[in-house]
């Protein structure tokens, strides 16, 4: 039996439709200003960020273990279709996937459109602001850039590492905010030797070449 419960994830995110309601495991986080509507299943150790919307009114919404959808995403699909990310998927800041799969420990790169059919294979990068059209099959860990999306090269062990210690980094912030992650009163000004957050060594890609 379904459990329909009412009590753990309080808050106006959630919505039922049809008698369908999203499933979120414990471990997960789900940002209180991100949207789930339906037939959304949220893995183990999954980040879903503020303003998120996964809506899965026509075809089912799935994020698998340790994949995250970061700020201002969109997923949704077609009816009879789904849009699912596989295991350590990790989806940057205000991509939309339509009705399409990426592959385990892939990543799309901020503002990315992917469309319905899409698959973007295994060990992927798709790089920011690239433009994946319907039933366009990437290739695993190749890097696709552009508008529409070409591929380029296959990726290099240096940005394969990369990739993975970036999500490595969110499943962390999983963690991080399941247990400090609380709404506040905002400071008037910074206090006396403000403490600054290094929750990582990770630096941005561009700093590795």
């Amino acid at each position: 039996m379904s459990d329909r419960r009412t009590s753990t994830f309080i808050g106006s995110q959630f919505y039922e439709i049809d008698g369908v309601i999203p499933v979120v495991n414990p471990t997960a986080f789900i940002h209180p200003t991100a949207v789930l509507i339906g037939d959304v299943i949220i893995g183990p150790n999954c980040y879903v960020g503020p303003h998120a919307c996964l809506r899965g009114d026509f075809g089912r919404v799935e994020l698998r273990q340790g994949s995250n959808v970061q700020d201002s995403c969109v997923m949704h699909s077609f009816p009879g279709q789904d849009a699912i990310v596989e295991e350590d998927g990790h989806i940057g800041h205000g991509a939309i996937l339509h009705g399409c799969i990426v592959g385990r420990n892939a990543m799309v790169g901020m503002n990315s459109v992917i469309m319905d059919g899409a698959e973007v294979g295994e060990n992927a990068i798709v790089a920011a602001m690239t433009f994946i059209k319907a039933n366009e099959k990437i290739p695993a860990r190749s890097l696709v850039v552009g508008t529409p999306g070409r591929i380029i090269r296959e990726i290099t062990d240096q940005e394969l590492a990369w990739k993975t210690e970036g999500t490595q980094t969110y499943q962390e912030l999983t963690r991080r905010c399941l247990a400090t992650l609380r709404p506040v009163e905002p400071l008037t000004a910074p206090e006396s030797g403000r403490k600054r957050l290094t929750p990582s060594s990770i630096q941005p890609l561009y700093k590795l070449k």
